[in-house]
């Protein structure tokens, strides 16, 4: 068990460097393809939107063919995303090689958090997807921060060609360290079997919050990630790398909290951590709105990351009791809504600060991420497990 455990953490820390590897690139990619940065910024949205939309069925191939199986596809499709970034020769191709990296890593993270659900008990979950987390937080960490360092000194389509390599070399490690633990034989891919299990899903009330609490956490926070180097830009600094800090502090934040999420949950009710999680991230979000000079937005980002984490895990424990039999189901409605809220968010902004202007617009954003954490605890009566 511990080793199928570690296995899938390492492919979840490998995909999740693709996540945020092209927002502080975006002003180098926009100048090098003759592009608007606002065009180029959509290279987040490229990746998050086939992500979530995969999860319809990825998640439910998990639970009929096996999710270690489809962990492994997904890490060779990856791979070929990578090679086709760095190749690119126009604006297109790029946003191609960003929906097959996004669709294929679409079905790392969300099966590894179902892989965890099924092997972890409920008593000991919220500590369990505290470590995986940490994985996938640390994998968003190192690539925005080391895809800005790496801008610094080498172009940027050896970015791609280095983070494909590392994929290339997950993949192989999980093919060798998987190859004799027992795999259940696939069952028969059947329709009624795939409706069945989105019906224990939907038939649980609190699907609806906890689905649509993490859809605007995607518009919210992350959607305004590809804008940072942007921000940045207009106040006369436009180092990629300086960006690519700033990115890391939030994920940084994210592996304080799953450091003391055991700690967190011992001393504090699940419904006072929602709460000042999603406040937390929201009074960083005005602070934000000013623009201040980088070191304080890397403090900035790095308290947004501990908020957002300590009330995105209270959510995540939620959704995987929502329906026990079909976790792999379960653990995709919530990609497929999380990824299309940061799918969505980088046009929301976008079209914000073409019509109020940057500041206003991040503004609303933080009194809707202090709404989303106020109203989750209250639906989610204190964040108390209620499987179906």
């Amino acid at each position: 068990m511990n080793r199928v455990l570690i296995v899938v953490a390492f492919a979840s820390f490998v995909s999740s460097l693709f996540i945020r590897m092209t927002d502080p690139l975006v002003p180098l990619i926009a100048a090098d393809m003759a592009v608007e940065t606002s065009t180029a910024a959509l290279l987040g949205t490229a990746f998050a939107l086939p992500w979530a939309l995969m999860q319809p069925i990825l998640g439910p191939l998990g639970d009929l063919l096996g999710k270690t199986r489809v962990i492994l596809v997904c890490m060779s499709i990856l791979f070929v995303g990578a090679m086709v970034g760095a190749f690119a020769e126009s604006f297109p191709v790029l946003v191609v090689a960003r929906v097959i990296s996004g669709a294929a890593a679409g079905g790392v993270f969300p099966v590894s958090m179902a892989v965890y659900g099924d092997m972890v008990p409920v008593a000991q979950r919220q500590v369990g997807m505290g470590r995986l987390l940490t994985a996938s937080i640390s994998g968003m960490l190192m690539g925005g921060a080391l895809a800005g360092i790496l801008a610094d000194f080498v172009p940027w389509r050896w970015i791609f060609v280095i983070f494909g390599a590392g994929v290339a070399v997950t993949l192989a490690l999980a093919i060798f360290a998987l190859r004799k633990v027992p795999i259940s034989p696939p069952r028969p891919l059947q329709i009624a079997a795939m409706v069945n299990n989105y019906r224990q899903v939907w038939s649980n009330p609190l699907a609806k919050v906890c689905y649509g609490a993490v859809f605007l956490e995607g518009i919210v926070l992350v959607g305004l990630f590809p804008f940072v180097a942007v921000l940045l830009v207009s106040i006369g600094e436009p180092r990629p790398s300086i960006a690519g800090v700033i990115l890391a502090a939030f994920p940084l934040g994210g592996v304080i909290y799953a450091l003391t999420v055991n700690r967190l949950v011992s001393n504090f009710s699940i419904y006072s951590l929602m709460i000042f999680g999603g406040g937390a991230a929201a009074a960083m979000l005005l602070v934000q709105a000013f623009v201040p000079p980088w070191p304080v937005q890397v403090a900035v980002f790095f308290v947004m990351g501990f908020g957002f984490y300590l009330l995105h895990g209270c959510i995540i424990v939620q959704m995987t009791e929502l329906a026990p039999d079909a976790r792999g189901t379960a653990t995709a409605g919530h990609a497929l809504a999380y990824f299309s809220g940061q799918a969505i968010g980088p046009i929301v902004y976008a079209l914000g600060f073409a019509a109020i202007g940057p500041s206003p617009t991040i503004v609303v954003a933080a009194v809707i991420m202090a709404l989303i954490g106020y109203v989750s605890a209250r639906l989610l009566h204190g964040g108390k497990a209620q499987p179906t």
